[in-house]
């Protein structure tokens, strides 16, 4: 019988991550994000995470939809459980903070463009579609 594997981030699981000081969490950081919150949160970013913990404190963090411009904001063990919505440029995408994405920017998951869907060409596409039959 399969056991699910128990989360762990370079070492650590959850509840310690979620113990250690951010100074500590930082340091398991790759560089870039590393560098990122040694240099300090933004005042959005800063706003972004006291509207998770006020949230957090009214239990109403899975249903609470705090809709975010801030995409370059790292994942905090703090923020796992959360469902943000952020920007993609034209709409709000759902967001639910797994513990698997502490480490990576919030617009990591929120895709800003989409797929090309080619298929058959439209009116004025080229000068070969003037003859095609309208349905």
């Amino acid at each position: 019988m399969n056991m699910p594997k128990e989360f762990s981030y370079r070492g650590h699981s959850l509840e310690s991550l979620s113990g250690m000081s951010m100074d500590e969490f930082i340091n398991l950081l790759p560089s870039r994000q590393r560098r990122s919150l040694q240099r300090g949160l933004t005042p959005e970013q800063r706003i972004l995470l006291e509207k998770l913990r006020t949230a957090k404190e009214s239990k109403t963090i899975k249903d609470s939809g705090i809709k975010t411009h801030v995409r370059d904001l790292i994942v905090l063990p703090e923020m796992v459980g959360a469902r943000i919505s952020v920007h993609n440029g034209k709409e709000f995408v759902a967001v639910d903070i797994k513990p698997e994405m502490i480490g990576h920017y919030l617009g990591e998951f929120a895709i800003t463009n989409k797929p090309v869907r080619h298929g058959t060409p439209g009116i004025g596409a080229s000068r070969s579609s003037m003859y095609v039959p309208l349905k």
